[in-house]
């Protein structure tokens, strides 16, 4: 087993554990708070999942940014930076324009690096750190952190349900279609979404697969166009009215576990992702062109 997916079977005890963090931690915003959540890669999905669900709480407006996009002459009452690494430049430089501005909380995995200094409060979750390049249960882990701080949301599992369904995810047998294609597109609504581009990432980084991302309904705005046979449609969620027979019309393979909590479906595309590394001859530990952290000179 590749060091990548012996991580990515840890995550239902680890989001056990986030929960019970989560409630011990007095960084979180506050409800009412105008918040803005930031991050790179895949902390910036994790981000964009964040700040809806955040919203479907009733908490307050939350805004999702990429950590060099962030708008910092916009007023916020609390910045929410997640990395796991605690050294990625476009971050710490972010954190640094903001100290002093507005009170700043960030999520790592490692509490020896200078986003400890940074941020304001750190929430540290260094039990979920990995050692492979290709983020996987920090990721969902930060995520369940967050959620579990919002208490109870309209038609979402709480983190310890998640939990459950996650131990079926990570044992359960990937459908042979979905293993066989050639393309995929992942599609998702409000937070989901962000786990839709989290999703395509992960094949992308580990496997360089053909993957696309897309808001479930914006996908028949034409990215539809490059379903067919041997290409896969993989919803996180509900599935929308009618998607189904348009991806069963142009003849592509529909996954949609609507009983599943997306979290935990998000789990099944983190190993079709090294099932498929493997099976081109790539090695998952060592994904091509990418490092831990990127440093900027």
């Amino acid at each position: 087993m590749s060091r990548t997916a012996a991580e990515i079977a840890t995550q239902p005890a680890c989001w056990h554990r986030a929960a019970d963090a989560a409630l011990a931690f007095d960084g979180l915003p506050e409800p009412g708070e105008r918040v803005a959540v930031t991050g790179c890669g895949t902390s910036w999905f994790m981000a964009i999942a964040y700040a809806a669900l955040r919203e479907a709480a009733g908490q307050g407006e939350t805004d999702a940014f990429a950590s060099s996009e962030f708008p910092v002459g916009r007023k916020y009452d609390r910045v929410v930076a997640i990395t796991r690494s605690g050294t990625t430049t476009e971050v710490l430089e972010l954190l640094g324009e903001l100290k002093g501005v507005v009170p700043t909380t960030a999520l790592t995995a490692d509490p020896k690096t200078p986003v400890m200094d940074a941020a304001d409060s750190v929430a540290v979750l260094d039990w979920a750190d990995e050692r492979s390049v290709v983020q996987t249960r920090f990721a969902t882990t930060a995520l369940a952190f967050l959620r579990a701080g919002l208490g109870d949301i309209p038609g979402v599992k709480s983190v310890a349900e998640a939990a459950v369904d996650a131990e079926l995810a990570v044992t359960e047998p990937l459908p042979a279609a979905v293993l066989a294609a050639e393309q995929w597109t992942f599609l998702g609504r409000g937070w989901t979404y962000g786990l839709a581009l989290e999703a395509a990432l992960k094949m992308r980084e580990a496997a360089g697969a053909w993957t696309e991302s897309y808001p479930a309904m914006e996908y028949r705005h034409g990215p539809i166009s490059i379903t067919g046979p041997g290409r896969v449609a993989w919803m996180f969620g509900v599935l929308p009215e009618g998607l189904a027979g348009d991806v069963a019309r142009v003849g592509g393979e529909l996954v949609a576990r609507e009983e599943l909590d997306p979290l935990a479906d998000l789990i099944r595309a983190q190993r079709l992702a090294v099932a498929l590394a493997e099976s081109r001859g790539y090695d998952p530990d060592r994904p091509r062109n990418l490092t831990r952290s990127v440093i900027l000179g």
